[in-house]
């Protein structure tokens, strides 16, 4: 029986995997760091809770996260043109010491059966338009293109110098990093103004990794996004995770299998609720096994960390993959 992490290479490298990768189970997930600990986040059902940027954020009771306020007082850039005046970068360096509980956490994981597997989240995209308001946003790309190319650099610096700190600090193999680029049916912004936006800022950020002992780059975005594959493949993405049905996952397997895998098929909102059942679980997950194959397709609920919204879905859908291994593999 081959590895978790074995088992994983060879789906993502169309080799000979003996089961499906079940979700999250090749990657030894570190969710937070030395940063994380001085940039306050809401857990469930917390309002109202500022970050280090100054961004404030709530997580109402049933949701599957936490989600910016947009109030006019809670903004933090109230003027694109003068952005440098209310955006305040976060310290990212901090002591040794305060690393040394995800350097214990690291540590802790086998590396030859899991991927020591950092997660970072909000993104760049998501950075910008939680300091704007979603539509401040998508306008200012249009209406204030040079204002918007600096926010990024200022944002992807953020990001590459915490990048440093992850790689010193933690040594990863992999890397787990969230960043939302649609709603379900559509991109946030064409794909035109993402190459020129958000895609220069990930070929740096995930160029970094890359070269620093990083072997797999995971990026999260729960939505539609296919347009989009010929440039997560050029950033160096490995596996696109939360890539949901509205996707046409097969033929997107079929075009760029090989290239980039696909982790998800099954959306979180079909399985995710209140009142759920094991029989709903059971079905979304043969069908998402049975239409994606064996290859370049890793099962998983589209919700972005190892865990559900209501307590034990995450553990059938274990469960029934499990059951699509032995009857398919």
């Amino acid at each position: 029986m081959l590895t978790k992490r074995q088992n994983l290479l060879e789906t993502i490298h169309g080799g000979k995997p003996d089961r499906f990768v079940k979700q999250y189970e090749a990657f030894g997930m570190i969710v937070g760091n030395a940063f994380s600990k001085h940039n306050p986040a809401p857990k469930p059902g917390e309002e109202n809770i500022v970050n280090a940027w100054g961004v404030t954020r709530s997580w109402p009771k049933g949701m599957p996260g936490a989600f910016p306020v947009h109030k006019p007082d809670t903004i933090v850039i109230k003027d694109i043109e003068e952005w440098k005046k209310y955006v305040k970068v976060p310290q990212v360096i901090y002591d040794a010491k305060e690393w040394e509980p995800f350097i214990e956490q690291a540590e802790k994981i086998d590396r030859k059966d899991q991927y020591v597997t950092p997660a970072v989240f909000p993104g760049v995209f998501e950075q910008c338009h939680y300091l704007l308001e979603i539509q401040e946003c998508l306008m200012a790309f249009y209406e204030n293109p040079d204002e918007m190319h600096e926010l990024i650099d200022c944002i992807t610096q953020f990001e590459l110098d915490l990048a440093a700190e992850i790689v010193k600090y933690l040594k990863p193999d992999a890397l787990f990093h969230h960043d939302d680029w649609g709603s379900q049916i559509s991109t946030f912004i064409s794909p035109e103004m993402f190459r020129e936006f958000i895609k220069p800022a990930y070929m740096k950020i995930y160029g970094y990794y890359k070269s620093h002992g990083v072997e797999l780059i995971i990026h999260h975005s729960d939505s539609y996004a296919a347009t989009l594959v010929p440039d997560m493949i050029d950033m160096g993405i490995d596996i696109w995770q939360g890539v949901m049905t509205t996707n046409n996952i097969p033929e997107l397997i079929k075009e760029y299998g090989g290239k980039i895998s696909f982790m998800g098929g099954i959306d979180s909102a079909t399985v995710d609720f209140e009142g759920w059942t094991q029989e709903k679980v059971a079905q979304e997950v043969k069908r998402a096994c049975a239409e994606c194959g064996k290859l370049y397709f890793i099962p998983n609920a589209s919700q972005g960390l190892p865990v559900s919204t209501f307590p034990g879905v995450y553990e059938a859908l274990d469960a029934e993959i499990d059951k699509c291994s032995k009857e398919m593999f």
